[in-house]
């Protein structure tokens, strides 16, 4: 996908978090209501740490403006 081809990107509107457990452990559950939608997304420990920080680059980014 060129930068040309890309989709506007989906702004939040609304944002829920829970947790679920099963036998294998829990999950995070990421629930973000946007103009385009619901957006769930399931998250393990690892997942979750990759959000933090690429939430905390935009954050810096942001900022420095």
């Amino acid at each position: 996908m060129t930068s040309k081809d890309k989709a506007s990107p989906f702004v939040p509107t609304e944002i829920q978090v829970g947790t679920v457990e099963n036998d294998e452990g829990a999950l995070g559950i990421l629930s973000m209501l946007t103009t385009q939608g619901l957006l769930e997304i399931a998250l393990d420990q690892q997942a979750a740490d990759a959000i933090l920080k690429a939430v905390g680059t935009i954050k810096a980014k942001l900022d420095g403006l």
